[in-house]
């Protein structure tokens, strides 16, 4: 069975509520996931919208989460580390700041696209909390197991 992604606060393809945008109380969102393949050690998720004026905009990037856990709660802490959750760590988004940013496109610029992608991977990444995203996928090169995807819409 292939690695699955969902929320219990939209389903793929669905508008993402407003608290979990720049627009409401910006906490990320709920997240849980199916069993992972024999061997999966760690898990990354990158959260981006490809829809942005300027290019991809990253919304969120967090990796090492240990390989047993199934979900992340609502309202994850921006921090560069997460000790509630096996010492994750977060990168930082487009904004530049670590941890989540939700959505917020500009206004009247159509219906955007957030991608929220998990990685399981064969080992924890040996990356400094804040790297970029482009850092991130260099260290993932060769560890990805399996990938699940969650796209959620948003506009303004």
């Amino acid at each position: 069975m292939a690695l699955a992604l969902k929320s219990y606060a939209f389903a793929d393809g669905e508008r993402i509520p407003k608290k979990y945008t720049g627009e409401g109380d910006d906490r990320s969102p709920p997240l849980e996931w199916t069993d992972p393949p024999e061997g999966t050690k760690a898990f990354a998720l990158i959260c981006d919208d490809p829809d942005a004026p300027r290019g991809t905009w990253d919304h969120w990037l967090l990796w090492n989460l240990p390989g047993d856990l199934r979900k992340l709660p609502e309202g994850v802490p921006t921090t560069k580390t997460l000790p509630d959750l096996g010492g994750a760590v977060q990168g930082a988004n487009s904004w530049p700041k670590i941890g989540y940013g939700g959505p917020m496109p500009p206004p009247g610029h159509g219906t955007h696209h957030y991608h929220f992608v998990l990685y399981a991977l064969d080992a924890p990444l040996d990356l400094a909390p804040g790297a970029a995203k482009a850092a991130l996928q260099k260290a993932m090169k060769g560890h990805v197991l399996a990938e699940a995807r969650l796209m959620g819409t948003y506009s303004r």
